[in-house]
C-alpha cells in the first residue's frame, strides 16, 4: 500500500531513538529524517508519533529504573520532551524541514471538539510543508487521561487524521510466532485469539507496552481503514524495500468496510459514560439488520450518563457489541419514561459496531 499512499503516520519507539537511557542515537535519528524526507519527495504526508522523552528525563535525573510514581514520571516528561524536539528540528535542519510539536492527553481525542481541533491543526501544518511530531503529554497526563502507551496514541493519529498506513517502528523485525515457526508473521488479515497469544510484554526499562499494545493499536488502526506494519526502526532501507515491492515487516490489513468518517470520533473512544444492556433481538437488530436501538430492546443501564454521551451496548452475556451516542439522560431511560415508549434511543448514523 504504501507505493499508493497519499498520507501515512510513522511510530518511533524509545528503544529506536535511544541508545541507552538518557541517549539519543543522533545518527539513527538522522537516517530517519532522512527516510522521511525521501518520502515526502514521493508527494507522501508524514505524521511523527515519537517516544523518547521520559527515557531522556530519566538520563537526566539519573535514574535507571522508569519511575513508579506519576510525579516523578511528569518531572522525566518535562524535562525530556525539549531534549527530544531540539534533536528531531536539528536532524531535519539538512532537509529545510520544519517541525511542529504536539503533545495530546487522552481527553484531547476523548472531547468531540478538542478531536476535531487536533485534526484541524495537523491539516494546516501539513498543509504547510511542516512535520508533524505528536507524543503523549506526559507531563500533565493522569491516570484517567493516559493514553498508556504510543502504540496506541498513533493508532488514533492515524484514525484521526484519516492515513492511509501506520508504521509501528521498533526494536523487533515483527510479529514472531514465538510458538511455532520462530519467524516473522507476513501477513495478518484478522487479528484471532492465536494472533494474540504470540503476544509477549517488553522488558525495556524505558518502554512501556510491547507486542501486547501494538496489537491493540492494529485493531484500531484496521477498523479506521488504515493498514498497519509492525517492524524494525533500525532498518535504515525498510521504506525503500517497501516501496520496491519486497515484504517486511507485519502486514496488518485494513478492514474492507472501514468505519465511516463521521464515525470514527466514536470508535475512538475506549472510555465510555456508562452502558446500555439489551435483549437478543435487540442484538439481532443492531447487529444484523442495521436498525437503531429502540427504548423496547433495553433491559437496564449502568454509568451515570446524559443525552449526547457516548455509551456501550451491550449482549445479554455481557459482550459489548457497539458504542453509540444516546439520545436520552439514564434517568429518562430507568424510570420507563412514556414519552420514550417505541424511540430511537442510539440511531444508526451514530453508532458503531465493535
Amino acid at each position: 500500500m504504501l507505493t499508493t499512499a497519499k498520507r501515512i503516520v510513522i511510530k518511533l519507539g524509545t528503544g529506536v531513538l535511544t541508545s541507552g537511557i538518557g541517549e539519543l542515537d543522533t545518527a539513527r535519528i538522522a537516517t530517519l529524517c532522512d527516510q522521511v524526507n525521501a518520502l515526502r519527495q514521493l508527494g507522501i504526508e508524514v505524521i511523527l508519533v515519537s517516544s523518547g522523552a521520559v527515557g531522556l528525563g530519566m538520563g537526566k535525573l539519573k535514574l535507571e529504573k522508569r519511575p513508579k510514581d506519576l510525579a516523578t514520571l511528569q518531572a522525566c516528561a518535562a524535562l525530556g520532551q525539549s531534549i527530544l524536539i531540539n534533536n528531531w528540528q536539528q536532524c531535519f535542519d539538512p532537509h529545510g524541514l520544519t517541525v511542529a510539536q504536539i503533545l495530546l492527553t487522552r481527553e484531547d481525542l476523548r472531547a468531540r471538539h478538542r478531536h476535531n481541533a487536533v485534526c484541524s491543526t495537523i491539516e494546516r501544518l501539513l498543509a504547510n510543508g511542516a512535520v508533524p511530531i505528536v507524543n503523549e503529554n506526559d507531563t500533565v497526563s493522569a491516570t484517567e487521561i493516559k493514553f498508556g502507551d504510543n502504540d496506541t496514541l498513533s493508532a488514533l493519529v492515524a484514525s484521526v487524521v484519516h492515513a492511509d498506513m501506520l508504521f509501528i517502528l521498533s526494536n523487533i523485525p515483527g510479529l514472531i510466532d514465538m510458538q511455532g515457526t520462530g519467524e516473522v508473521v507476513p501477513i495478518v488479515d484478522t487479528i484471532t485469539d492465536e494472533i494474540q497469544a504470540m503476544a509477549q510484554g517488553t522488558k525495556q526499562e524505558t518502554s512501556v507496552g510491547g507486542m501486547v499494545s501494538k496489537l491493540s493499536a492494529a485493531k484500531i488502526a484496521q477498523r479506521a481503514g488504515c493498514g498497519v506494519i509492525i517492524g524494525s526502526g533500525g532498518d535504515s532501507t525498510l521504506f525503500k524495500k517497501l516501496l520496491d515491492g519486497e515484504s517486511v515487516g507485519t502486514y496488518f490489513e485494513p478492514s474492507e468496510v472501514p468505519v465511516k468518517s463521521h464515525k470514527r470520533w466514536i470508535a475512538i473512544q475506549d472510555h465510555t459514560h456508562g452502558a446500555v444492556n439489551v435483549d437478543a433481538g435487540a442484538v439481532d437488530a443492531v447487529l444484523n439488520r442495521g436498525k437503531s436501538l429502540l427504548e423496547a430492546g433495553i433491559t437496564s443501564c449502568e454509568g451515570n450518563f446524559e443525552c449526547g454521551d457516548v455509551v456501550q451496548i451491550c449482549a445479554p452475556n455481557g459482550d459489548v457489541i457497539a458504542h453509540g451516542v444516546i439520545d436520552f439522560d439514564m434517568e429518562l431511560i430507568n424510570n420507563d419514561s412514556p414519552a420514550l415508549e417505541a424511540k430511537v434511543v442510539v440511531h444508526r448514523n451514530n453508532l458503531v459496531l465493535l
